[in-house]
């Protein structure tokens, strides 16, 4: 398996409800294909740097997972066809990647506990 971050922006006219539901099946969408969340962030609502589809804002969440590499392109079909979703990007992390995730991770739950 391999390892996998996405960021993706979500519409801002969703309750937060409706953010946690798409968050939520996005989880469980990598847990059915046999994959496992390494990490989830919420970044919260941030102004985007053009509006895409008339909106100026969204709320952003990164997902670090690992999942079958042939699994890969049916979550991001899946994301394609969700209207909530703005935008998305999935990278590879290779080892680098991974260690630079890893300390960030690491960071982010100190400033949490903090």
């Amino acid at each position: 398996m391999k390892h996998y971050e996405t960021v993706f922006i979500l519409n801002p006219v969703l309750s937060e409800d409706q953010v946690r539901e798409t968050v939520e099946k996005y989880k469980d969408f990598v847990k059915s294909k046999e994959g496992r969340i390494a990490h989830h962030e919420n970044w919260g609502l941030k102004k985007l740097a053009y509006p895409i589809e008339n909106k100026k804002s969204g709320f952003y969440h990164l997902l670090e997972f690992a999942l079958p590499g042939e699994a890969v392109a049916a979550f991001e079909v899946e994301m394609k066809r969700d209207e909530r979703i703005l935008r998305f990007l999935t990278v590879s992390l290779d080892k680098f990647a991974l260690e630079y995730a890893d300390r960030r991770r690491r960071k982010v739950q100190s400033t949490a506990n903090a």
